[in-house]
């Protein structure tokens, strides 16, 4: 595989990367395409499947990972898979454009080991775990248990920012933006 430059993104959830993702893929000159990623888990209420992901069943998914098809994966909750498709990546390479990634902490720290130097990691680390709790809350699309579970889970992902090229601090969202479209556009070479 080879193509054009790879822009990720990770955080725990309910930090803000899909904002700052979706703000990105809105501007035309970073000739951005979003990787749109494979997941067993459920359907949450409008997601469309080949717009916000590929649901497949785990079975489906497993038989995936035997045949070499993810470029990364992981069980991220037990039988909740999610990954990134090669063909996904060889898809928006094809039409000339960047790919960026919206995806968890181990699978950005993967595409980078893969691809140190075309490459951009970037994690988006919430103010607080405060802060977290409470915009998972907002939401209003998971249990309690889940919440809590994303928090616990949040704890360790947090200590691996340091292994990704640059941290954004997402306690302002409009500086968060502003310096996620510099550092993407330095990555770029655009002006």
């Amino acid at each position: 595989m080879s193509g054009g430059k790879l822009i990720v993104f990770s955080a725990p959830s309910g930090s803000g990367k899909t904002t700052i993702v979706r703000h990105l893929l809105s501007i035309e000159k970073l000739n951005l395409a979003f990787s749109i990623s494979a997941t067993s888990r459920e359907r949450r209420g409008e997601e469309v499947d080949g717009k916000d992901y590929y649901f497949l069943s785990s079975k489906e998914f497993k038989q995936k990972i035997k045949n070499g098809e993810f470029l990364e994966w992981e069980e991220v909750y037990r039988d909740n898979f999610y990954g990134t498709l090669k063909s996904e990546v060889e898809r928006i390479w094809a039409l000339g454009k960047h790919v960026i990634f919206d995806i968890d902490v181990s699978g950005g720290l993967r595409i980078k080991r893969k691809f140190p130097e075309q490459t951009l990691a970037v994690f988006v680390k919430p103010p607080s775990i405060d802060e977290l709790k409470i915009r998972l809350k907002k939401r209003q699309t998971e249990s309690n248990d889940k919440i809590n579970m994303r928090i616990a889970k949040a704890s360790a992902e947090l200590a691996t920012a340091p292994l990704f090229d640059v941290i954004v601090e997402n306690g302002n969202l409009d500086i968060a933006l502003t310096e996620a479209e510099s550092l993407v556009s330095n990555f770029l070479n655009i002006d």
